[in-house]
């Protein structure tokens, strides 16, 4: 794809993700901006348009494709329809960015990267962690060698049981597998995933398991894995999405020779720790009021010729495989 001036976007998927998280932060960024925007509410999509001051908006993806002047579009819609339009979005020429997880299952990320590179068009996926400055700021201590050697890095999330997944969890997509590719495990575990793929590199083995303990939904609501990352780093993760809620937990820690890091995924937004060359360790950040702001300014970067976004298909499509095989 050749350079853009500016990035013209569409929106598949107007929803709650995009309310704050995500679409404001195309208008803000300089040389973007977002032309038009589609949901399958035609109320609630025009709605969102003239909320957000955006000029156009359609309950056809074909009024996308085939506009010319659209040169990138954002699918934020669930997994189940992630492949279907990024197909078509490559066909037509556009650059894509597709919201967590990039699909369903592998087989698909594969579709997806394949149908972009025979468009020649860049693909994107919505990991924007990986350009959070907290998470920025702990692959530069791991890379600066502030805790030596690393040798193993946990993940222990346990996330209390909601009322509508006790009560109607056939209302709730994301625990339905034929929409969403799996559980609360595709949905949250994907972000942590990502990350270790981002600081430690790929996984080169994994294995895990699944079950479902409370029986309230189809996938699995406590998993278990192991997993190797390509340098040697041992990586170890528990969740179990019906915890009670005094054992609510959400944690990463990285162990090295030298130290070890204390950090959260979603829950807080500091660093906490101990090193033998800087002593105690305890960083606080202030989080974008968009939170994928930082992410999306890297994508019209890429695009404009200026920069390079760090989660791709290619990216993506690794942690949707190891999440295949600890679910398998």
């Amino acid at each position: 794809m050749k350079k853009q001036n500016t990035i013209v976007w569409a929106v598949i998927g107007a929803g709650r993700v995009c309310e704050k998280k995500s679409m404001p932060a195309m208008n803000r960024i300089p040389h973007s901006c977002v032309k038009t925007v589609m949901r399958r509410d035609a109320a609630a999509c025009k709605d969102f348009a003239f909320r957000h001051n955006i000029p156009n908006w359609t309950l056809n993806s074909k009024n996308i494709f085939n506009d010319p002047e659209i040169n990138a579009v954002y699918i934020a819609t669930p997994p189940n329809t992630h492949a279907l339009y990024a197909v078509k979005a490559a066909k037509a020429g556009k650059a894509v960015y597709v919201e967590k997880p990039m699909a369903r299952d592998h087989d698909e990320c594969l579709e997806m990267i394949s149908a972009c590179r025979k468009a020649d068009v860049p693909l994107f996926v919505a990991y924007y962690r990986r350009a959070l400055p907290l998470f920025l700021r702990v692959k530069e201590l791991l890379d600066h060698g502030k805790l030596g050697s690393v040798k193993s890095a946990y993940i222990n999330f346990n996330r209390s049981r909601r009322s509508d997944e006790i009560q109607n969890p056939e209302k709730v997509w994301r625990v339905q597998p034929e929409i969403s590719g799996g559980g609360h495990f595709h949905d949250l575990a994907s972000h942590q995933l990502d990350l270790m793929d981002f600081l430690f590199g790929p996984v080169i083995e994994a294995k895990g398991k699944a079950k479902n303990e409370a029986g309230l939904y189809k996938p699995a609501d406590t998993i278990s894995a192991e997993f190797t990352f390509q340098h040697g780093v041992k990586g170890y993760g528990e969740w179990n999405f019906v915890s009670d809620e005094s054992n609510v937990k959400d944690e990463i820690v990285i162990i090295g020779e030298e130290g070890e890091l204390h950090f959260s995924t979603f829950a807080h937004a500091r660093i906490e720790g101990v090193s033998l060359s800087m002593g105690r360790i305890f960083e606080e950040f202030t989080l974008p009021q968009h939170i994928q702001e930082p992410l999306i300014g890297t994508i019209v970067a890429e695009l404009r010729g200026e920069g390079k976004c760090p989660s791709t298909g290619t990216s993506a499509a690794r942690t949707s495989r190891i999440m295949d095989i600890i679910c398998s």
